[in-house]
């Protein structure tokens, strides 16, 4: 069952998300839901927020991707096949000291339409664990490395437009006032 995707300016996307400490079939249902959400929206990554839940768990699905990047999950460098769509509940993010960043468009699904710059470290390595609580050891690059920052800033309430340049942001701060207009009237009808 695809869930209804959260737009800018509904306070779900504000909201930090709580540690998962149930790892049971509800759980493990919706990160399915998620999944079956993102791909139909067309998307590589999705945040529980995005589907208005505010947890600490976001799905991550590659295969599809035309990019390069490289990746090692718990010592191993498995098909990408084997692992995605990856789960990840209460993922703890670092960047080793000294990696170097890069720039690239960014889209969000919670943003249609909208995309910018973005700069962020060139790789990351992430502990998290998966949808049975399962824990894992993930290290990445390139696009993985972005996708699973920008899910993880989605958890901490961070958007994508606030990492963007004051002058990219600029360049789109018209399609985002207008996004936050129509989800505010959206909101308006559906509670009259």
């Amino acid at each position: 069952m695809s869930l209804r995707i959260v737009h800018y300016n509904e306070p779900v996307l504000r909201t930090k998300g709580e540690k998962v400490i149930t790892f049971d079939a509800a759980l493990a249902e919706l990160a399915t839901e998620m999944v079956e959400t993102m791909h139909e929206a067309g998307g590589i990554g999705l945040a529980a927020q995005q589907v208005g839940r505010p947890l600490q768990l976001c799905v991550v699905d590659l295969r599809e991707a035309d990019a390069e990047f490289t990746w090692e999950i718990d010592g191993a460098r498995p098909p990408l096949d084997l692992f995605m769509p990856l789960v990840l509940a209460n993922p703890k993010l670092s960047v080793a000291p000294g990696t170097s960043e890069s720039s690239l468009e960014e889209g969000c699904l919670s943003f249609p339409k909208i995309r910018g710059e973005i700069t962020r470290p060139e790789a990351i390595s992430v502990k998290f664990q998966d949808e049975r609580g399962v824990p894992h050891q993930l290290a990445c690059d390139g696009l993985f490395a972005r996708c699973i920052q920008h899910e993880i800033d989605h958890l901490n309430c961070v958007l994508f437009i606030e990492r963007m340049a004051r002058a990219t942001r600029a360049e789109i701060d018209e399609a985002v006032k207008t996004l936050a207009r129509e989800t505010k009237a959206a909101a308006k009808n559906k509670s009259s």
